[in-house]
């Protein structure tokens, strides 16, 4: 059985997965004191789709709720093309094949204490500590040490080409020492380094946010942001259109029309909409049932029906987003001969954050009755949801999963999700001949090559079965007409930055 260690949804030189479409920031990176109107800037009101789920922790899938919001960062960021950009390490070389070494910016925490090596090298070794392990780290241990005034030392046990990459993601977010220091609870609220700081939490509900006016790359032109965490898509959109919300994430493909073309950004993302079938327990331990409900699948029908034409239809964990996995597939490997389904109980689930995911479920279940199966479906929210999901309560489950969020390396989240010791793994596929495909992939250093080996593991996670890819998502964010510099970010990480303003 998999060990299910993190929440991932909300999961190595350089690669650079080319993207179909870049980051759309309308001046997201220039700073200022206002918005010329307002002096010192008018404050943001931001409704986002996933409320609080672990406290904010920076561990797990509250982490891209910190990063979109402009609250953390880590060593390194994402460019538009999938490469790891400069964010609190300015440089950075390889010493060896186990050793980097970062080159820190002249930047401060929130709470004023400055970011050194010895600050850097603590709180990664608080992420390294973490249990669960946050999802960048799966299968990698590593140590950081200070050396000199400027540069953070990182050792791995084994080689780590994509480190740079591996230490943008959100949940390896650098904070300050006072974040820890309440019993093991991390607290970002005032210790980040993010243009925004986080100033009050209210729940599961609402946040408020200041400028931070020592941000190392420039005043915020806003002043402030008042977040909302509203998990009824109809209800984001309706706030949006009357004048309650400048920035509203995840519209509804449902509530599309009802806004202004000028209030829609359509964006390509790295988010592939899957159906994930439980192969260690159930009905789908049997591998010709998973086959069956593979057949049984029309899933033209989602993009085109489901998400309205915004949308691609499944091709693959990488959609077309993702533009070299294009061309490259091959067919799936080793697949089961379909069995004729006896009237076999299919425990379905999905959460209703993502509106459009009751609907492909409800799509789902009756392409399955068709099939011969008999299914029950259950819709929560997702923090209601996910422990279950990971634990294999459930027979199927369509989820909706950025497939490069969590490092930006196409093989992260096929070792997170489908190999037997995978930290997300809700398919519970356990294959030795996954796991090898797998671990073959993470060896490889040179991009091209690392590229090719992920599409030939990805042929043997298809050809389980355990998964079966549905649409290929873009997401529509709702913006008012007088805001500029929003961030349009395929991998999901970034909303706002210094010069989102109103």
């Amino acid at each position: 059985m998999p060990a299910h260690r993190r929440s991932r949804l909300l999961a190595p030189l350089v690669l650079i997965p080319l993207l179909s479409s870049c980051f759309a920031s309308g001046g997201g990176g220039d700073s200022g004191d206002g918005d010329g109107k307002g002096g010192d800037g008018s404050r943001l009101r931001v409704a986002l789709a996933f409320p609080p789920a672990e406290n904010l922790s920076p561990y797990g899938a509250d982490a891209t709720l910190l990063s979109r919001l402009g609250v953390t960062e880590g060593l390194t960021s994402l460019d538009a093309n999938g490469s790891a950009a400069p964010a609190l390490a300015e440089s950075w070389r390889r010493d060896g094949d186990k050793a980097w070494e970062f080159t820190l910016r002249d930047a401060v925490f929130q709470d004023g204490t400055a970011v050194t090596p010895a600050a850097v090298a603590a709180s990664l070794g608080k992420a390294t500590g973490a249990e669960p392990a946050p999802a960048a780290l799966e299968g990698v241990t590593l140590t950081a040490e200070g050396s000199g005034d400027r540069v953070v030392r990182i050792t791995t046990d084994e080689p780590d080409p994509v480190l740079p990459l591996r230490l943008s993601s959100p949940s390896l977010a650098v904070l300050s020492k006072n974040a820890y220091a309440k019993g093991g609870r991390v607290d970002p609220v005032g210790n980040a380094t993010g243009p925004f700081e986080l100033t009050k939490v209210n729940g599961a509900t609402s946040a408020s946010l200041d400028r931070f006016d020592d941000y190392w790359g420039g005043r915020a032109q806003a002043s402030g942001i008042d977040a909302r965490f509203i998990a009824d898509g109809t209800a984001r959109a309706n706030a949006l259109r009357t004048g309650e919300l400048d920035i509203a994430e995840a519209v509804p493909v449902a509530q599309a029309a009802s806004l202004d073309k000028e209030t829609r950004r359509e964006t390509a993302t790295t988010r592939t909409t899957s159906l994930l079938l439980n192969a260690s327990s159930g009905t789908f331990k049997d591998a010709g049932l998973r086959a069956a409900a593979r057949a049984g699948l029309d899933t033209s029908v989602f993009a085109k029906d489901v998400y309205e034409g915004y949308g691609d239809p499944g091709a693959g964990v990488y959609g077309p987003a993702v533009t070299w996995a294009e061309g490259k597939r091959s067919d799936a490997v080793g697949r089961a001969d379909a069995k004729k389904p006896a009237g076999d109980t299919v425990k379905l689930a999905t959460y209703d954050n993502r509106p459009e995911l009751p609907e492909a479920a409800q799509v789902v279940k009756q392409q399955l009755e068709k099939a011969g199966f008999k299914v029950e479906l259950t819709v929560r929210e997702y923090s209601r949801l996910e422990g279950d999901a990971l634990d294999g309560k459930f027979d199927a489950f369509v989820l909706a999963r950025n497939t490069l969020l969590d490092t930006g390396d196409p093989v992260a989240v096929l070792a997170s999700d489908y190999t037997c010791d995978g930290g997300y793994n809700i398919a519970q596929l356990c294959d030795k001949g996954v796991d090898r495909a797998v671990a073959d992939a993470a060896l490889a250093a040179d991009t091209a090559k690392r590229q090719d080996a992920a599409l030939a593991a990805e042929a043997r996670i298809l050809g389980s079965d355990a998964v079966v890819p549905l649409v290929h998502q873009r997401i529509i964010t709702g913006v008012a007409d007088s805001v500029q510099g929003v961030i349009l970010d395929p991998y999901e990480r970034t909303l706002v930055g210094t010069g989102t303003r109103r």
